[in-house]
């Protein structure tokens, strides 16, 4: 193993164990911002003051959060202003692993040579069974998800 492929790992336990964490995490309906306020007992009046700023500024951040205009600089520094960290994360879809992603982009580069193959297979009458052709989609996915050639993440 390369030196490469085992800070690819590390990356993706990483990633993993945040996805862990956070598998039952959504966001509130108010939003973060309002809802960490309110479970303070901090008024929007309090927390503008502290921040040096107008009550209707709060109230428009927290709008803006659940609307998704917010910046993260504005989640970071009302967080703090409460006394909170903010956290940010990019992670894979609910119930899903990094490998998963990594897959899913395999498997369709692998739908793409297959459809391109299958036309030549077809005009010479050779055409695979589905099953047949299914084992040789994922063996081929799983070969372009070990390799990782430098197109990988190129969709044409």
């Amino acid at each position: 193993m390369n030196t490469q492929n085992t800070l690819l790992q590390q990356y993706q336990r990483f990633v993993d164990q945040a996805s862990l964490s956070s598998a039952d995490l959504t966001l509130p309906p108010e939003g973060w911002l309002r809802t960490m306020r309110k479970a303070l007992g901090m008024s929007g009046a309090q927390l503008a003051r502290k921040m040096g700023v107008s009550r209707a500024l709060v109230s428009q951040a927290e709008s803006n959060e659940v609307s998704g205009n917010v910046t993260m600089k504005t989640m970071q520094t009302m967080a703090e202003a409460m006394g909170c960290r903010f956290v940010y994360a990019v992670l894979p879809p609910k119930g899903k692993e990094t490998e998963d992603v990594i897959f899913a982009q395999a498997m369709k580069k692998a739908r793409a040579i297959a459809e391109r193959t299958d036309e030549h297979m077809a005009l010479e009458n050779q055409s695979l069974s589905e099953a047949e052709r299914e084992k040789q989609l994922n063996r081929l996915a799983h070969k372009l998800a070990v390799e990782m050639a430098s197109d990988f993440w190129n969709d044409k």
